[in-house]
């Protein structure tokens, strides 16, 4: 005899459900995460994160890892991904927008039901923030656009980091020693320069400092 949940499965085609590869911490919050998906005949649970249509990725904070996680989920492994986060700072915001997470939702708010909600918004290539975040988001984003509407490329500019970055790299200094001076990695620092440069459609280090110098970052 099924169970419910056996029955509810069987009758949703299995080229209707969603494939989920879920990314944690810890062992209790991936399995607590993969307890609350298995009751829903929508997703369909891989380990595989190379064959998820959309991976689910939890984290406390976004910490420079977490950050270089997701854009590699996005950018190299070309994944939708729904961030489960404890706590974004203002500074982060705009990041984790950047690398192209499709959906964030609050770890006090990740019950079953809004986890596939997320799930099956970003499967379909669609945004769902909470309603706090998207009037920050606005916020942020108004601010930027006024006082930078007449900049080419992108009316984001550059973020406080990337500014930061460049004013180094001006400076003379090299990855090493930015890294150094910022107490970041020196991957991060690539990182930084490979994400500017790539969305600002500048040619190499040089075109990126005078982009900055032309545009009063530096």
């Amino acid at each position: 005899m099924f169970s419910s949940h056996s029955a509810a499965t069987a009758s949703v085609p299995p080229a209707s459900r969603v494939r989920v590869a879920v990314t944690a911490p810890d062992p209790i919050s991936h399995e607590g995460v993969l307890s609350q998906l298995r009751r829903h005949p929508e997703v369909d649970l891989c380990e595989d994160l190379g064959s998820a249509t959309v991976t689910l990725l939890v984290e406390d904070v976004l910490d420079e890892t977490a950050l270089v996680r997701l854009r590699r989920m996005v950018r190299s492994e070309g994944a939708r991904v729904v961030l489960v986060v404890g706590t974004i700072r203002e500074n982060e915001l705009l990041d984790v927008i950047e690398c192209g997470a499709g959906a964030i939702v609050w770890r006090r708010e990740a019950t079953a039901h809004r986890l596939v909600q997320a799930v099956l918004t970003a499967a379909e290539g669609g945004g769902d923030l909470p309603a706090d975040l998207l009037g920050r988001l606005i916020s942020q984003v108004g601010q930027l656009h006024r006082g930078g509407a007449d900049r080419s490329g992108t009316f984001l500019g550059l973020t406080p980091r990337e500014a930061d970055v460049m004013r180094l790299v001006a400076d003379g200094l090299d990855t090493t020693e930015i890294a150094a001076k910022l107490s970041y990695s020196e991957r991060t620092i690539k990182n930084v320069m490979h994400g500017l440069t790539t969305r600002l459609h500048l040619r190499n280090r040089s075109h990126a400092v005078a982009y900055a110098l032309r545009e009063g970052y530096i």
